[in-house]
C-alpha cells in the first residue's frame, strides 16, 4: 500500500510539472492582449501632418511586424476621441511609394496601405473597416463576420457628418506612385454618426472597444505587413482584435 500511494504521489507531480511546463510554454506562444488607453480631445482640424497640439500629450504605439526577415520600416500609432469622433494618426517609415489606385472604394489592400478596424460592440459579429493609401484614397466598409465567411458594405449617404476627415503626407520625397522617400503620415477622423447603428456608440469615459490596427506595404516586391494585436493569416481574426479604454 505504501509503495502505491508512493507511485500515485509521483504521478500526480509528474503530472502537475507537465501542466505547469506547458502553461508556461501556452503563456509564450500567446501574447498578453493588447490594451490602448484613449485621451479625449477637443475637436480639431485633421492636415495629414500629425502637427496638432492635441496629438503632443499622447504617447507613440507601435505596430510589429508579422513575419521576420522581411522589411523591418518603423511604423507607429496615436489615437484621441471626442465628443464626435475618433482620431487616428499613423506615421510609418518608408522608401518607396507602392500606391498607383486614384479612387476612393478600391482594393487599397493590394499596395501600400494603413487600415484599422473598430469593434464597438462585442455581443454581434458586425465592425468598421477603414483603409487609406499613401495618396490619400480611403475605404470605408461595414464588416459582418459570421464565422469567417465576410464581405464588405459601403456607407450610403456617406456625406456631411457622416464623412471622415483624412490627408496624408509624404515625407523625404513627393506624393506621387512611385516615389522615393523616407516615409509618410496618415490622419483619419471617423464620425460617431458614421458608425450608426452600430451599438456602444458614442463611447464614454470607462467605455471599452475592441479594435486593430494593420500595415501593408509592397517595396521590392515583398508583401509585409505589421499588426498591433497579433493576429493569424487573415486581419479579421476579430476575436483577436486588442482593447480601446476611452479615458
Amino acid at each position: 500500500m505504501k509503495v502505491r500511494g508512493l507511485v500515485v504521489l509521483v504521478l500526480a507531480m509528474l503530472a502537475g510539472w507537465g501542466l505547469l511546463v506547458l502553461t508556461k510554454q501556452a503563456a509564450r506562444a500567446e501574447p498578453a492582449a493588447k490594451v490602448l488607453h484613449v485621451q479625449r480631445t477637443e475637436d480639431f482640424t485633421v492636415d495629414g501632418s500629425g502637427d496638432a497640439a492635441a496629438w503632443k500629450a499622447v504617447a507613440w504605439e507601435p505596430l510589429m511586424p508579422r513575419i521576420e526577415g522581411r522589411l523591418s520600416y518603423q511604423t507607429r500609432i496615436k489615437t484621441l476621441y471626442s465628443k464626435t469622433g475618433l482620431y487616428v494618426l499613423m506615421e510609418a517609415e518608408d522608401h518607396t511609394i507602392t500606391a498607383t489606385m486614384n479612387e476612393d472604394f478600391l482594393d487599397l489592400w493590394n499596395e501600400d496601405v494603413f487600415e484599422f478596424f473598430l469593434w464597438p460592440d462585442e455581443r454581434c459579429s458586425v465592425y468598421f473597416e477603414y483603409e487609406i493609401s499613401p495618396l490619400g484614397f480611403e475605404l470605408p466598409i461595414l464588416i459582418p463576420n459570421f464565422e469567417g465567411k465576410f464581405l464588405g458594405w459601403r456607407p450610403w449617404h456617406y456625406e456631411g457628418d457622416r464623412k471622415t476627415q483624412k490627408a496624408t503626407t509624404v515625407m523625404g520625397g513627393p506624393k506621387q506612385s512611385g516615389a522615393r522617400v523616407t516615409g509618410w503620415v496618415a490622419e483619419v477622423f471617423v464620425p460617431y454618426d458614421l458608425l450608426k447603428p452600430l451599438q456602444n456608440v458614442p463611447p464614454q469615459p470607462g467605455t471599452r472597444w475592441r479594435a486593430n490596427f494593420y500595415r501593408m506595404d509592397y517595396d521590392d516586391g515583398k508583401n509585409t505587413s505589421w499588426d498591433w494585436s497579433r493576429v493569424g493569416p487573415s486581419f479579421h481574426e476579430y476575436r483577436k482584435f486588442g482593447t480601446l479604454v476611452f479615458e
